[in-house]
């Protein structure tokens, strides 16, 4: 057959036609459906991480749904403790809000004040005094000043014109609006994650059934590379996703322990902020200095003490990252540096700040997929490291 015959040549063209037309939709299905998305992804990375627990109750010979219900539940109990002793210092630092808020004035008054200090400095110099002297509005003179001033004779204000009935639509104001768009989708968002245990315990007590069902759609070879495909992703998740909260864990009591010694405010609610902030890529170390510059507003006045602290903010954030992530996180991923970058903007782009959360083990996830692929083993060559 030739290369170049007409009807090979246009279903080329017509290939690539449906595969952008299909690519297009996939991008739109994810950035609308971005809730429901979100929400089953967040599901399956806790089931890919619970599951070796579910194994292990397992060994003692209880089946496979009770098992499933006691991690699930275990994990509810650490969550609800951890969110008391969260809500325990929240709650003093709500009662702290006026004097932080004083502070915050205090700072915002007088960086406005040496701003007009500054422009005026600027102002002298730049300007020549006989310029500045000639904007200077004139000093009335003392006649001026004696005249008693002219009255003058209002005039009779016009008669209102008739008001006439017109119905007019009652619109909401901008600010019940706003809040009404901001509890609506907090709403969604609550009713989203009220989904997140049922479907976890679901992915677990069913996981053999799913895993069955999955591997039947593939035939012969297929259905090998499909079942490593499913490992290497359960196994790239636990690696990703547990290396990255023990690293968070570590930073959290670093971060607790020397905002203690430096006398901050809510050590426990400000150190743990700090250090899982820390993780995020790219903006995790600006994001690491809000909690403790905030909870320093009312003990510190000098830049110093501010410069000490973020320093040492900066010293864990660099440990972490270039001592600690790759022995306990780089070392299953295997992404490089371009494939974070593009992979972060996109996610960010489609889900914002959860698309940065999730952007990684995402696509780790698919370099599992082609790393074992035949057909796809160029692209999980292009992601790697």
């Amino acid at each position: 057959m030739d290369l170049f015959s007409p009807s090979l040549s246009a279903a080329v063209p017509k290939s690539k036609g449906i595969f952008l037309i299909g690519l297009t939709a996939a991008i739109a299905l994810l950035y609308f459906g971005k809730t429901f998305f979100v929400t089953l992804v967040v599901a399956v990375i806790l089931a890919f991480i619970l599951d070796p627990l579910v194994v292990l109750l397992m060994r003692i010979r209880l089946p496979r749904g009770v098992a499933s219900f006691l991690t699930c539940s275990f994990a509810l109990l650490l969550l609800y403790l951890a969110a008391l002793a969260f809500y325990g210092q929240a709650a003093g630092l709500v009662e702290d809000l006026p004097t932080y808020s004083q502070r915050i004035n205090e700072l915002v008054d007088s960086v406005i004040e040496r701003l007009e200090n500054a422009e005026k400095s600027m102002y002298q110099v730049i300007v020549p005094k006989r310029i500045r002297d000639r904007d200077q509005p004139p000093e009335p003179t003392p006649a001026a000043k004696k005249a008693p001033p002219v009255r003058r004779r209002s005039a009779e204000p016009p008669e209102p014109p008739p008001v006439q009935e017109v119905r007019i639509r009652q619109e909401r104001p901008p600010i019940i609006n706003s809040v009404y768009t901001y509890l609506s989708g907090f709403y969604d968002a609550l009713l989203m994650a009220s989904f997140v245990p049922f479907l976890v315990y679901f992915m677990l007590s069913w996981r053999d059934h799913m895993r069955i069902s999955f591997l039947s759609l593939f035939d012969g070879a297929s259905r090998m590379i499909a079942g490593k495909s499913w490992e290497g992703i359960a196994d790239m998740v636990r690696a990703y996703v547990v290396g990255n909260f023990f690293l968070g864990l570590l930073l959290a009591g670093a971060s607790s322990a020397a905002f203690w010694l430096f006398n901050l405010p809510y050590p426990l609610l400000i150190g743990p902020s700090s250090g899982f902030l820390s993780l995020i890529p790219y903006i995790g170390l600006p994001l690491a200095l809000i909690p403790p510059f905030f909870s320093a507003l009312p003990i510190y006045n000098s830049v110093s003490a501010y410069l000490v602290i973020g320093s040492v903010v900066a010293f864990f954030h660099l440990l972490a990252l270039n001592l600690l992530y790759p022995k306990l996180v780089g070392s299953r991923v295997h992404l490089n540096p371009l494939a974070v970058t593009l992979a972060l903007m996109f996610w960010g782009t489609i889900w914002g700040g959860v698309g940065l959360v999730l952007g990684i083990p995402i696509t780790a996830g698919l370099k599992a997929v082609c790393d074992n692929v035949r057909e796809l083993e160029a692209y999980g060559k292009l992601l790697g490291d």
